[in-house]
């Protein structure tokens, strides 16, 4: 897998095992607009169940999760099915994609053959991922219930290798994998008998449900089965909003109740106007763009254009550094409180990699720290102006460690965004020389240069490298600068930004089909059956 003889990659070797793999066939002919949005309905329905069908036999109570910080991110819900959520899918799509733009494995993605070997070495890794993320989790931070280990131990008997507990866990790990995989074939079905990516619809219905909640929710904020109270109000914006307005007297609005409202978690109103504006300004991003001019080649006055967003390269770097910086927390968590690798040399306990109290999931120094998510601006911002009051919140760092925080967290999101977006556009057929020889298949031309496929390279170099860069820096830093002023019911910036992107490109890919359908010939333009 990591080496590539002169000819073919040894990925080729996979072909055997990789072939035999479950998996979703293409449709054999078009399929109707109607029926590739029922397949949509249909999967978000079964994803939402997903989410509601809680792993057998786990402990809730003692369960840790490990992603709580990236969990509206990465599309899942915390002791479900959806433990996982789309992180084994993405992470494989991360190291596929430094393998091949590193050249460490030799694949050509513009040949058939290639692209195929590389799709399957994919879903082959996926399911290594998903052993690799649940394996550690469940031995260590998703517990089996004393019940459901008692009940075993009387068949398998409480020592050995195959005792109760043993069996309770592998029970639990195979729960995540069928989980997993399902998500992996749902992603499947949508891509390729529905409309758009089912990975963008699950973090789309994730995030939205999380925003809903955390607008909406009226349950108490510190205690959700105890009464309202001034020290137990909604955890809502809007529900918390009105209980204090309407049971603080004056004093105790000027006294803190006020600074409860706009700045205090959860879920206060700046977050709820930074939501807003993240929603406006990424809507007024998404319809930024250059259009090309196009002629066709035959038909005299058929004229067009080819559009190239300033978000050329979606909002997939995102989903791939969110996907990168929850597998670091996980991993430096793991390092730092497990009991078998907290032993690891150099690795295992320091606290130069992540510090982690028992019983929190954020850390609280350490490289893990500088790489963390700012949870809006009472982790940084009120911390620097008045370390008096607020430094608890940012775990007492001084002024200049939350500073050089904010610069690492945004120049690592911004950089990394860039690097992938440039992965992704070379992985997609959406550089130059394949945008080009779209065009030129589909009888089009830019007027005034010959019909030429490496003529339409050369003007399309000059735009795509550029704005691809561009787009990756600007998806970096509208997550980064989302995370910094903070959202409502715990989505993220980064979630939020996602969300309004994968909405506003759903409803491009449903103008688009309907166009498909209207007029057959765009199809083979628009890459339609």
């Amino acid at each position: 897998m990591l080496m590539a003889d002169d000819q073919k990659s040894k990925l080729y070797r996979l072909k055997p095992i990789t072939d035999r793999l479950p998996a979703v066939s293409k449709p054999e002919g078009h399929v109707h607009f109607r029926t590739k949005m029922l397949w949509v309905v249909i999967i978000l329905v079964f994803y939402f169940v997903m989410t509601n069908i809680f792993l057998y036999g786990l402990d809730s109570e003692e369960t840790v999760d490990l992603f709580a910080q990236y969990r509206a991110i990465l599309a899942g819900a915390q002791g479900s099915l959806m433990h996982l959520g789309i992180g084994p899918i993405v992470t494989a799509s991360i190291i596929m994609q430094l393998f091949v733009g590193a050249k460490i494995i030799k694949l050509d993605l513009t040949n058939r053959e290639d692209k195929a070997v590389y799709q399957s070495s994919q879903k082959f890794l996926v399911i290594v991922m998903i052993v690799v993320e649940s394996v550690p989790q469940v031995f260590g931070y998703l517990m089996p219930s004393d019940a459901f280990v008692t009940s075993l131990g009387g068949t398998f008997g409480d020592v050995g290798l195959i005792s109760g507990l043993n069996v309770a866990r592998l029970i639990i790990v195979m729960q995540l994998c069928v989980g997993s995989y399902l998500v992996f074939l749902m992603d499947e079905v949508v891509s390729k008998w529905g409309i758009g990516s089912g990975i963008s619809l699950f973090i789309a219905a994730g995030v939205a449900e999380a925003l809903f909640t955390g607008t909406l929710n009226t349950e108490g904020a510190y205690d959700p089965n105890s009464p309202l109270s001034t020290s137990n109000p909604p955890s809502g914006t809007i529900p918390k909003t009105i209980f204090i307005l309407t049971n603080y007297s004056a004093s105790d609005l000027v006294g803190g109740g006020y600074e409860q409202i706009l700045i205090q978690n959860p879920n206060p109103m700046i977050a709820l106007i930074g939501t807003l504006i993240i929603f406006l300004f990424v809507a007024y991003t998404e319809s930024s763009r250059i259009e090309l001019p196009l002629a066709h080649g035959t038909a005299r006055g058929a004229r067009g254009r080819y559009p190239i967003k300033l978000i050329y390269a979606s909002n997939i770097p995102v989903i791939l550094m969110a996907a990168l910086l929850a597998n670091v927390s996980m991993f430096t968590m793991m390092f730092y409180t497990n009991g078998a690798l907290s032993s690891i040399p150099l690795l295992g306990g320091q606290d130069w990699l992540g510090v982690y109290p028992p019983g929190e999931t954020f850390p609280t120094s350490g490289l893990a720290w500088y790489l963390s998510t700012p949870r809006g601006v009472g982790d940084w911002l009120l911390p620097m102006l008045n370390p008096a009051a607020y430094g608890q919140y940012a775990y007492g760092h001084g002024s200049l460690q939350i500073l050089l925080h904010v610069l690492i967290y945004v120049g690592v999101m911004v950089g990394g965004s860039i690097l992938f977006a440039k992965f992704w556009i070379m992985t997609t057929n959406m550089g130059p020389e394949a945008v080009a020889r779209q065009i030129e298949s589909s009888g089009l031309q830019i007027p005034g240069f010959r019909r030429d496929p490496r003529v339409l390279k050369r003007v399309l170099e000059r735009y795509i490298p550029i704005v691809t860069v561009i787009s990756g820096a600007v998806v970096g830093a509208l997550a980064a600068g989302a995370d910094l002023i903070g959202t409502v019911g715990n989505a993220s910036g980064t979630g939020v930004l996602l969300a309004v992107g994968i909405m506003i490109q759903f409803y491009e890919a449903l103008g688009r089909e309907q166009m498909m359908e209207m007029h057959p010939v765009l199809r083979g333009f628009f890459g339609g059956e």
